[in-house]
């Protein structure tokens, strides 16, 4: 190297230092001794005890471990679809030019702003089975049939539907996403499009959605791992709703009980650092399996992208 390129160089560094301190620091080393406290028996007040494969092994015979894996997939298999459907139909309704638009869209992402506390306090007064606003509007079209709505997060089949609906509220940062997709794709394939005499649908299934292809992978690999990572919104609620100050317990039933709860209960309620480390790595390989899966699936789409 000449001396201007070392002096570039120690320039460089010099600006990115302090990058490079906080992510060997807060990112890099955590990882790395997590992944070394998984194969240990750790729990802080003590050294770390090496223990080879126990902790996973106990994984594999922890009911609680694979009830927190199943409700947080089935709330990830529902959530994901919808958010991404839902996104990419506001969206594809606010690129028609109407009036008011810009309003309409600054309407719609305002709730993904929303502090994530402020909105689990928010959809705990609607999801009130007493007197909650969702019953009240449900309560009116189901009482001809003898129906009423249901109580929301304390009944334990309705508890993860709940956090599903409430999931969807905040949408608005995937919205925006998919418009500045829309508004790439070039007009002159709808064109072609009209002119070949395709309908609306077959100019959104063969034109839209090739197009923007990439951006609906991108959106459902972030909604699937924002997913999978579930915590603050239902242990709030889970907490608030049920009024038993411990929503570790993931009551009622155990059905709001998500896998980083079970974590979290795990590492700084239980004190068992090693146990939470080596859940932390599984649900680290489900998730890039699953974000794996979700790419292979949508590579057909991105070669047949015009």
């Amino acid at each position: 190297m000449t001396r201007t390129e070392r002096k570039r160089l120690g320039a460089g560094l010099g600006f990115t230092s302090l990058w490079i301190l906080g992510l060997g620091a807060f990112t890099a080393y955590p990882v790395v001794a997590s992944l070394y406290y998984s194969f240990c028996d750790y729990s802080i007040l003590k050294s770390p005890v090496w223990c080879g494969l126990e902790n996973y092994q106990q994984l594999l015979h922890d009911g609680l471990f694979w009830k927190s894996l199943r409700n947080t997939l089935f709330y990830a298999g529902l959530s994901v679809p919808l958010g991404t459907a839902l996104a990419l139909g506001l969206a594809m309704l606010l690129n028609c030019d109407v009036r008011g638009r810009s309003f309409f869209r600054l309407i719609f992402f305002m709730p993904s702003i929303v502090p994530v506390v402020a909105s689990a306090m928010l959809w705990l007064w609607i999801f009130n089975g007493e007197y909650g606003l969702m019953n009240g509007f449900l309560n009116p079209i189901l009482a001809p049939f003898g129906l009423h709505g249901p109580a929301w997060l304390a009944d334990p089949s309705w508890s993860k539907p709940a956090l599903v609906i409430m999931s969807l509220w905040g949408t608005g940062n995937a919205m925006v996403i998919y418009l500045a997709g829309l508004q790439n794709v070039p007009r002159e394939l709808y064109e072609a499009a009209e002119i070949d005499g395709a309908s609306a649908w077959q100019r959104f299934r063969h034109v839209t959605l090739p197009t923007i292809a990439p951006v609906v992978a991108f959106n459902a690999i972030m909604a699937l791992i924002g997913a999978m990572q579930l915590f603050a919104q239902a242990y709030i609620m889970s907490e608030a709703a049920n009024g038993n100050g411990n929503a570790s317990d993931g009551n009622p039933e155990r059905s709001t009980l998500f896998y980083s709860i079970y974590l979290f209960s795990t590492a700084f309620q239980d004190i068992r650092m090693g146990y939470a480390s080596a859940m932390a790595y599984i649900l680290f390989l489900i998730t890039a399996f699953l974000t794996w899966m979700a790419a292979r699936l949508s590579r057909s789409r991105y070669e047949d992208a015009p």
